[in-house]
């Protein structure tokens, strides 16, 4: 089975640089599906090492449901 990029780090740690990747992304508030290929996680993988760090995904401000007054 060929290597996707999306999970060309399965099972690895996480290093120190991609961590502060993470922060950077999720900063300028890049969808998870994006995330995961720039760091070849999982979005699953993503989603959780975001938790264990205390990185929010969720855009600052922005409701999910959009303007609702």
């Amino acid at each position: 089975m060929s290597e996707t990029t999306s999970s060309r780090n399965s099972g690895q740690d996480w290093t120190d640089e991609q961590v502060e990747h993470l922060h950077d992304l999720a900063a300028g508030n890049t969808p998870v599906g994006v995330m995961s290929v720039k760091l070849g996680r999982s979005a699953d993988a993503v989603r959780s090492k975001a938790k264990s760090e205390g990185i929010s995904l969720s855009p600052p401000n922005r409701s999910p449901y959009g303007d609702m007054s």
